[in-house]
């Protein structure tokens, strides 16, 4: 087989894995934040354990970088406690069509962290999301589940918007995985008093599903995705990546019966569709 076609097949699977790790947040029966502490403990701890066996250097170049993940991993807690909380709340399509218009935020936190010019196009297509976000928003009222579970898919939007733009500079420096292990570890050590805290009822279940989520879910498909990009353009990379809320809301209609409205399905085509044109300008872009 072609090392083409197996970078494709790698990185369809690793979307795939990443569009069904929603369910999670139905099925674990554990409260959201605790679904994200079992996901980066696992995750960071399975990382940890595959650098040893691999013999791979994993210390940082200085304290400052240290510090900043350390931030970093503030946002990713924060980013999937808020991802769990919206799906809790309301549904798996809210939770994975909000999450996709991070490139909303980008649009604004770009010029000011990256230092570079705010064009025109990115905020047109930043509008064209917004404007699916208020379509799918039925009335603006914080008792609705539906607008209470956007307001946190919108927050996990934007930490993962700022989480990215660390890692895009950060990525000149080191690779994608000491950059998620160090992210996910900082994250564990930032939930784990509200583990202890909440002192949350544990079955077995939930710990092995958390494990799955933690180990496949998260550390495997985040290493096949990158593997894939070895052989692969930026470009079909960020068009497959788009393809996660398609995959996430189809398994949540196929596993939990969960059908999205008219409406979210209006609203979601114009995230996505502003999504993959801003995949295709940014992949042009750097050609």
């Amino acid at each position: 087989m072609r090392e083409n076609t197996i970078s494709l097949l790698e990185i369809h699977l690793a979307v795939v894995l990443f569009g069904l790790s929603g369910l999670f947040a139905r099925y674990v029966g554990q409260p959201a934040v605790i679904i994200a502490f079992g996901r980066v403990f696992f995750a960071s701890s399975s990382m940890y354990f595959f650098f040893k066996y691999k013999g791979t250097a994993i210390r940082l170049k200085s304290i400052k970088d240290c510090a900043t993940l350390a931030a970093a991993g503030l946002l990713l807690a924060v980013h999937w406690t808020a991802f769990f909380l919206s799906i809790q709340v309301s549904t798996v399509a809210i939770g994975v069509i909000t999450f996709s218009t991070y490139p909303l935020f980008i649009t604004f936190l770009e010029p000011v962290m990256c230092k570079e010019r705010i064009k025109i196009a990115d905020v047109i297509s930043a509008c064209i999301m917004f404007a699916g976000v208020v379509i799918i928003v039925p009335e603006f009222q914080t008792a609705n589940n539906t607008t209470l579970g956007i307001a946190w898919g919108m927050l996990c939007s934007l930490t993962y918007a700022a989480l990215s733009l660390i890692n895009r500079k950060f990525a000149k420096k080191y690779s994608g995985r000491i950059i998620a292990f160090y992210e996910q570890g900082a994250a564990s050590l930032i939930l784990l008093p509200v583990f202890f805290l909440s002192r949350p009822s544990l079955t077995l279940p939930s710990i092995f599903l958390m494990i799955v989520l933690g180990v496949l879910f998260t550390a495997v498909a985040h290493s096949m995705f990158i593997n894939g990009m070895r052989n692969i353009k930026a470009q079909t990379a960020g068009m497959i990546a788009s393809l996660e809320s398609v995959y996430g809301i189809a398994a949540a209609a196929v596993f939990l019966a969960e059908i999205p409205s008219f409406n979210e399905l209006a609203g979601g085509i114009l995230i996505l569709l502003a999504a993959i044109y801003s995949t295709l300008k940014a992949s042009k872009a750097t050609e």
